[in-house]
């Protein structure tokens, strides 16, 4: 199928969340809840987002598409890198006293980085693939049990991969990777009932329900 305004609106909301969600990962956010300190980085309040738009495309879409997106969404978020780190090495005006801060928050280390970019692709191909397996197996039942399965999945190797790579060693290591995941799964499963209804409007609207049948997985097919 052709791409529709739908679609491209749901691939452009998907790599907005994306990039947003890759800018403000680097404030770590904390609270309390009863004798736990609850820490989190503060992307917990948009990454979820792109999780629930990739099981919508696949749902709707296919894996094929959602494959284009995710992709699309890995080009556009190094695109940004680059330029924010261009943007760093520019002399600033005389007058101009953010230097610092703006190298705290759009400076990632190439370490951060590089979590951030593998964590995002396994995670989301993972995602993907699971979700669209599993419609093929349950033929296409039980949507609640393919959005919540495939978070789990691949949500838990985002957020070890990102965690492990970006934050081992530190002292709350171990606390920032659980209950990152755990808010991730918590956010997805809080957002299914909005899903039921978006995945509903789109295939009424666009006519389609695609099964993945004799799809190639294979993450590097263009």
């Amino acid at each position: 199928m052709k791409a529709t305004n739908r679609l491209l609106v749901l691939a452009a909301l998907f790599v907005t969340c994306l990039i947003t969600a890759n800018i403000i990962a680097v404030k770590i956010i904390g609270f309390g809840l009863g004798s736990w300190d609850i820490l989190l980085p503060a992307s917990i309040i948009v990454f979820p987002l792109t999780y629930v738009m990739g099981d919508v495309l696949t749902e709707v879409y296919g894996y094929r598409w959602a494959r284009r997106v995710i992709w699309l969404g890995f080009a556009c978020n190094l695109i940004f890198v680059f330029f924010a780190w261009v943007g760093g090495l520019l002399p600033g005006a005389v007058f101009w006293e953010g230097q610092g801060a703006y190298e705290n928050i759009l400076g990632n280390t190439p370490r951060l980085l590089i979590a951030s970019f593998a964590a995002y692709l396994v995670g989301s191909f993972s995602n993907s693939v699971i979700l669209s397996r599993l419609k093929l197996i349950t033929a296409g039942r039980w949507l609640w049990l393919r959005t919540i399965g495939s978070t789990i999945v691949g949500e838990g190797l985002d957020t070890v991969i990102f965690i492990t790579i970006a934050f081992y060693g530190t002292p709350d290591f171990l606390k920032l990777c659980l209950y990152h995941w755990c808010g991730k799964v918590l956010l997805e499963t809080l957002f299914t009932p909005l899903i039921y209804k978006v995945v509903s409007y789109l295939k009424r609207a666009e006519g389609i329900d695609t099964f993945d049948k004799g799809v190639d997985y294979n993450p590097f097919l263009f």
